[in-house]
C-alpha cells in the first residue's frame, strides 16, 4: 500500500480558518512524486499559491510527519500567516 494523504490547515492570527486534503494513490510515483503532487493538490483545494519547500520543510517532515510554511515562504503574497501540512496515517 503506497498511498500518500495530506491534510492542511490554514491559520490566521492563530486561528483555524481553512483546511484542506489531497491523495496520490497511484502505484508508480516516488514518495516524492507523490508528496509534490498532493502539495499542489492540497493547494488547489484551499485555493492557495503552492509555498517554497525548504531544508527545514523536509526534516521536519520527516521527524514528526508534519510542517509548517510561513506566509513568507510563499512567492505572492498571502492572506494567512501559516499552512501546516500533515502526513496522513
Amino acid at each position: 500500500m503506497n498511498d500518500l494523504t495530506l491534510s492542511g490547515k490554514i491559520f490566521l492570527k492563530g486561528k483555524l480558518v481553512r483546511e484542506g486534503f489531497a491523495e496520490d494513490n497511484a502505484q508508480d510515483h516516488s514518495f516524492k512524486d507523490k508528496l509534490e503532487k498532493c502539495l499542489i493538490d492540497l493547494c488547489a483545494d484551499v485555493d492557495i499559491p503552492v509555498p517554497l519547500w525548504l531544508k527545514k520543510n523536509t526534516k521536519e517532515l520527516a521527524i514528526f510527519r508534519r510542517t509548517f510554511f510561513s506566509s513568507e515562504q510563499f512567492i505572492d503574497k498571502v492572506w494567512f500567516d501559516k499552512l501546516e501540512i500533515k502526513l496522513g496515517e
